[in-house]
């Protein structure tokens, strides 16, 4: 489940980066962690099948909300840190604005 949710995360920004009109939101960043991630739990499918064999392909429900759990725990955490690399970057200038802007 891990593998699935990270390749649809990886799938979806992918589509969304590469339609985009410009590059304000920086998804190429983003893209490329849920890329690596997909990547990541690839090889761990690869080993966790050489040691379970038929075994891998009727996981019990327990470890398959465990490992949903820890894919949406990936997904989010992928987006966190894009949104506050986001605003560190600030692209448009929309942070600066608003703490430079005076009430008058």
């Amino acid at each position: 489940m891990t593998l699935l949710i990270t390749v649809f995360a990886a799938v979806i920004t992918t589509v969304k980066w590469y339609n985009r009109e410009n590059d304000d939101m920086r998804l190429g960043f983003l893209c490329f962690m849920y890329w690596g991630a997909s990547l990541m739990w690839l090889v761990d499918a690869i080993f966790e099948f050489a040691e379970l064999k038929d075994a891998y392909f009727t996981p019990s429900a327990k470890d398959m909300l465990n490992d949903s759990f820890l894919g949406l725990s990936v997904v989010a955490l992928g987006l966190v840190i894009w949104l506050i690399r986001l605003l560190i970057l600030d692209p448009k200038g929309t942070v600066r604005n608003s703490l430079n802007k005076t009430d008058k």
